[in-house]
């Protein structure tokens, strides 16, 4: 609770939204670098089919409206003065609206749609040397570019409104900058842009060579801007507030600086919806080893004009398949009664089940995006307990294998590794990781706002709030360490297994 004094000066913050995959929150950054109260709604994805994750645009903006004024009340009501509007977004989820109605023509595809991955494919051979050496990625499995190009083929009133000038494109930072600020700046920033496989790395340029060859009309591509650029004033009818909307970050980029990844080797993992591994590599991309797959180079963050790379491999499915788990099949009450159950049940090779968690495809350590779950080795005296372990060791084992492949490419050990996510609160789950990873993972505090905090912290240095996302960050208290408690040699056979298991599964020797 904030507190303040008769004749004080009132305390600063940020106003931070943080727009995910399954929910939107807000909250102030106070000046002290934490989070105030936080404000959550969850939104609905769809899946009309096995390959397609849509969302309604509609109900992205509402959410985000809604936690926000929420935030600027309590705000309000503690004496908080707000200094800025700051946003972090899941990235890659697109839509199209029109510009004189303010409305959606069509659902958002979400950045897990995977509908053209077959066609993608296709690209591959011609494509995939070039776009990693100019975007650090390769042509992938999912491009918001392509949805739009077939959606203005197929819809007779998305190309009308083409037609007439009114059709806007962006994936949902974007869409909510448009909203934020009335209408007024149609953007996004280098964090997103690179995640949608259209970022020319190191001339911060839309690769228009690759867009247009993938039938997109030039014409619709939102203006690029730096992350910390500034993006108008926000619209006092959306937030009832008009302050400058002055930071806008990818929810992991945001989040990798709310773990303090700044420096070269300084890494984070978060595990959401899916989990993502980033870390730092300072002025100059490290691009992706042909070898090493579903390791892209990215923007962390162009803070000032300058870029900061970074390295990022993820898996689609960690808090999902716990979701899956419990929501849909009804097998656990929570993911956290999940995750007690698992904890007590000792591994117990050769007998335990093997869960592999790949409902949405595989990244890394091989290309497998039409590849699915499974569950094997089960036996009438496999336990409810046992179910448990071998699922959060599926998902353990499927980040080990991100971490993994991140450090080959940096060419070293992370120099230090932060997580955070809702994911992580389980003990049970960062015990294991910890042991298979064979590094000290530190949880940090208040894990769960790190994108939110993040992309504040890239505000309020903007703002002149800090001199420096340095000084913010290491003012932050430090978290829970989780020490590896097994041996190499236990590792190294665990880490084995797995890989055998996954290769089978695969039916992939390179696996």
């Amino acid at each position: 609770m904030t507190q303040t004094f008769p004749g004080a000066a009132p305390r600063r913050g940020v106003l931070s939204i943080d727009e995910g995959t399954t929910g939107t929150r807000s909250g102030v950054v106070l000046d002290s670098g934490a989070a105030s109260q936080v404000f959550y709604r969850s939104i609905r994805v769809s899946h009309p089919d096995d390959l397609s994750v849509e969302q309604d645009p509609m109900e992205i903006w509402t959410a985000t409206v809604e936690v926000a004024r929420r935030a600027v009340s309590r705000a309000g009501e503690e004496g908080i003065e707000i200094t800025a509007v700051a946003l972090s977004t899941q990235r890659a989820t697109a839509m199209l609206w029109d510009r004189v109605t303010g409305m959606p023509l069509l659902p958002a595809v979400v950045w897990q749609d995977r509908r053209y991955a077959h066609e993608l494919a296709a690209y591959e051979a011609e494509w995939d040397a070039a776009l990693l050496a100019r975007q650090g990625r390769p042509v992938g499995a999912r491009s918001p570019f392509l949805w739009a190009a077939r959606q203005i083929a197929a819809h007779p009133e998305a190309a009308e409104a083409h037609r007439a000038g009114r059709l806007l494109f962006g994936t949902v930072d974007t869409w909510l900058i448009w909203r934020l600020t009335g209408g007024a700046v149609h953007a996004t920033t280098p964090t997103n842009a690179a995640s949608t496989g259209g970022y020319l790395l190191e001339r911060h340029a839309w690769d228009e060579e690759w867009i247009g060859r993938l039938g997109f009309p030039l014409d619709l591509l939102p203006e690029l801007r730096s992350d910390d650029a500034g993006f108008g004033t926000t619209d006092p009818d959306a937030l009832g507030i008009a302050v400058p909307l002055t930071a806008s970050m990818g929810d992991q980029h945001a989040a990798l600086v709310g773990l303090g990844g700044l420096a070269t080797g300084q890494g984070m993992c978060v595990y959401g919806t899916g989990a993502f591994v980033d870390a730092a590599t300072g002025t100059t991309p490290a691009l992706p080893r042909p070898d090493l797959s579903g390791v892209v180079a990215q923007p962390g963050r162009r803070q000032g004009g300058i870029s900061h790379y970074s390295l990022e491999a993820y898996t689609s499915t960690a808090g999902s398949a716990l979701r899956w788990l419990c929501d849909d099949l009804g097998l656990f009450a929570s993911p956290k009664e999940l995750c007690e159950e698992a904890g007590p049940a000792p591994a117990r090779p050769g007998r335990t089940p093997r869960f592999v968690p790949a409902l949405a495809g595989v990244r890394t350590p091989v290309w497998h995006p039409e590849a699915t779950a499974s569950l094997t080795g089960l036996t009438l005296a496999t336990t409810r307990a046992d179910l448990a372990r071998a699922v959060v060791d599926g998902i353990a084992h499927s980040v080990c294998d991100l971490i993994d492949a991140v450090a080959a490419t940096m060419g070293g050990p992370f120099a230090r590794l932060r997580v955070g996510g809702g994911v992580s609160g389980g003990d049970p789950l960062m015990r294991i990781q910890a042991d298979l990873t064979g590094l000290p993972l530190e949880r940090v505090t208040d894990s769960a706002t790190a994108s939110l905090r993040g992309t504040a912290y890239l505000a309020g240095v903007a703002q002149g709030l800090w001199s420096s996302l340095e000084e913010v960050v290491e003012a932050q208290p430090r978290g829970r360490i989780f020490e590896p408690s097994i041996t190499e040699a236990v590792r190294g056979d665990q880490r084995a297994a797995w890989r055998e298991g996954l290769r089978a599964h695969l039916n992939d020797p390179a696996s």
